[in-house]
């Protein structure tokens, strides 16, 4: 008995040192980010064993015609997002697509999706998260193409980079993750509400999240780390600050009435280039084995953004096709406000969704 526990233990202790090794986002620098660095590898674990016991049988999600729907999408370029496009495309919309390199991201999507499905559906525009200008410039050429938006899906995003400060002097993955979204959201929301007011459908807005928001922090008094910068945690905070803007987003719709729905989801761990900047994101095989494809983890996506069963159930966490768990400051009402008020702040927003 106990040389089985002593093996049981001995396996334990093997199977958490591989983890942390291939898991981790930095090399931790002191006992503080050890620790930092074993929940978050903790928090990937769990959700990878949630992907395996619910992904074969939830993570499903039917499509259907809306030919007269436009659909905005950021990122849609490559990984997770192009599986997303080609969803949208097959449910008839036409989308517009914010992407920082046009010619690149045309020709990306012309070798994924097939020519039958593009028939002039997808419209190519510059928009950089990161890059504040940029996402006024994208914003506004959207709203001279278009009177009415149908969906909005925030799912450009970054992972874990070495620190570097945006020139509006916002943190990276903050920037990218966050910031940038919220304002398009801002600028967009017009065509948003006008388009529920027309069509008499609900509009909705994704953001693609992440279960690492589990292991984020909102930090007001180091909010770019400046002070302390730890790759992996900095996106932790990212993630969660999206979910709690989906929260308060949500509440905010109910008490104007506007005819909006927003959403937050996880899409699972997908084998995608995002893991480049972790140990995990070199070793090709151990991605292949225990992540997800870049087309399953694209279907918590689009349930989110077309699925009829979910129609009055805005502000809901998705994941594997289905509503999951959020971290208790993410449902906190005062905090979800609180981090609102900021960031409408930090941009300078004085009354959000009327530009």
């Amino acid at each position: 008995m106990i040389l089985y526990l002593a093996y049981i233990l001995l396996f334990i202790l093997i199977f958490f040192t591989g983890a942390f090794f291939l898991f981790k986002s930095s090399t931790p620098r002191n006992f503080s980010e050890f620790l930092m660095e074993l929940e978050l590898i903790w928090i990937g674990l769990e959700t990878n064993v949630e992907d395996m016991m619910y992904g074969p049988c939830y993570n499903k999600v039917s499509l259907y015609p809306q030919s007269s729907s436009v659909a905005v999408l950021t990122g849609g370029n490559r990984g997770i997002g192009l599986c997303i496009l080609k969803k949208l495309l097959q449910c008839e919309m036409t989308v517009i697509l914010g992407v920082r390199n046009i010619e690149a991201a045309r020709k990306s999507v012309e070798s994924y999706i097939d020519s039958s499905l593009l028939m002039n559906k997808v419209i190519y525009e510059t928009c950089d998260t990161g890059d504040m200008s940029s996402v006024r410039e994208f914003a506004k050429r959207v709203q001279e193409r278009c009177r009415g938006i149908n969906l909005l899906i925030n799912n450009a995003g970054i992972m874990s980079p070495p620190f570097k400060l945006t020139k509006d002097g916002f943190e990276t993955q903050m920037a990218v993750n966050h910031i940038g979204h919220f304002l398009l959201t801002h600028l967009l929301m017009p065509q948003l509400i006008s388009d529920g007011k027309e069509s008499g459908r609900t509009s909705r807005i994704v953001s693609v999240a992440s279960c690492s928001h589990l292991g984020g922090k909102i930090k007001y008094d180091d909010f770019n780390c400046t002070k302390n910068y730890h790759p992996g945690k900095a996106y932790c905070d990212s993630k969660l600050a999206q979910i709690m803007f989906t929260n308060h987003l949500h509440k905010m719709c109910e008490e104007k009435s506007w005819n909006i729905q927003p959403y937050s989801c996880h899409p699972g761990l997908v084998n995608t280039g995002i893991f480049e900047n972790i140990a995990a994101g070199s070793i090709n095989w151990f991605r292949k084995i225990l992540m997800k494809t870049p087309e399953q983890g694209s279907r918590s996506v689009i349930y989110a953004a077309i699925a009829p069963e979910i129609e009055s159930n805005g502000g809901v966490y998705i994941t594997n096709c289905r509503p999951s768990k959020i971290s208790k400051i993410a449902k906190d009402d005062a905090e979800c406000q609180k981090l609102f008020s900021f960031t409408c702040g930090l941009l300078k927003i004085k009354n959000f969704g009327i530009e």
